[in-house]
């Protein structure tokens, strides 16, 4: 097997692996300030599609994480470049956050329920009947299904949420139509991430939590993946699975020297 190239650009996920809860994970200031003292291309990853960029450098300043605002990839931005990439200046039905609205503007898209090129289902944690039901009108009427993520649920202080992939299942139920993911694992988000900083997947890593979102999507853009154990899976998990990650650390402490 030929032996990998060495790393030169840095891509983590956010949740699980930099912060808990609201709570930096011990070693990440030191991972991140690593990183921009080095000059090595790396971008801070989430399949949230809730906040923009902008809002997650603020959140995570004052948490004592620098990560500026070019360095934050999430799958709000993904689904936008995927849509500017696939029909430039269309329209669509967004059901979603800021994240998701302002990532749109920001390519010269329209929103509107008026015969949208899109239904583009994001995070939110306010799901309403009435939206799921244009949403479904909307896509038996032509529109084309796009989800940012397949995330089920996701983590609040009282406990799981349902999220955008139980949101989807949902639609798609209704009206017999699956939508695009374009978030991880669906590995366009390592590759239009790469892009953005001008890396290359044979010299750069992924680090995540998740065996079947960070891992799968790394592995499959044709990363080396790192699986930290301060998030969702456990090492018992990890053997469940017909990949793995091609190391396995307790925490991102462990790869604060490999930058």
């Amino acid at each position: 097997m030929a032996e990998r190239k060495p790393i030169e650009s840095w891509l983590t996920d956010m949740d699980g692996v930099l912060i808990h809860e609201g709570v930096p994970i011990p070693g990440a200031d030191a991972f991140i300030k690593k990183l921009r003292d080095s000059g090595r291309p790396f971008l801070v990853l989430t399949n949230n599609s809730i906040y923009t960029a902008r809002d997650l450098h603020a959140r995570l300043q004052r948490m004592g994480l620098d990560v500026p605002v070019e360095n934050i990839w999430t799958s709000a931005l993904a689904t936008a470049k995927f849509l500017d990439d696939q029909r430039p200046g269309g329209t669509a039905y967004v059901i979603g956050e800021a994240g998701m609205t302002t990532a749109l503007h920001d390519i010269g898209y329209v929103l509107t329920d008026h015969e949208p090129d899109y239904v583009v289902l994001g995070e939110t944690r306010t799901y309403s009947f009435e939206a799921m039901t244009k949403a479904v009108r909307l896509i038996n009427g032509g529109a084309r299904f796009i989800c940012t993520n397949p995330d089920e649920t996701g983590p609040s202080s009282e406990g799981p949420l349902p999220a955008t992939g139980a949101v989807a299942a949902l639609i798609t139920k209704a009206t017999g139509k699956k939508p695009y993911f374009a978030g991880k694992p669906n590995p366009l988000m390592m590759r239009t991430g790469l892009n953005a900083i001008g890396a290359h997947s044979e010299t750069s890593a992924m680090i995540g939590d998740r065996m079947d979102t960070d891992v799968l999507a790394g592995l499959e853009a044709g990363m080396e993946t790192f699986l930290v154990l301060t998030g969702l899976t456990t090492p018992d998990e990890i053997e469940r699975y017909p990949y793995r990650p091609s190391k396995v650390v307790d925490s991102i402490a462990d790869l604060v020297d490999r930058v």
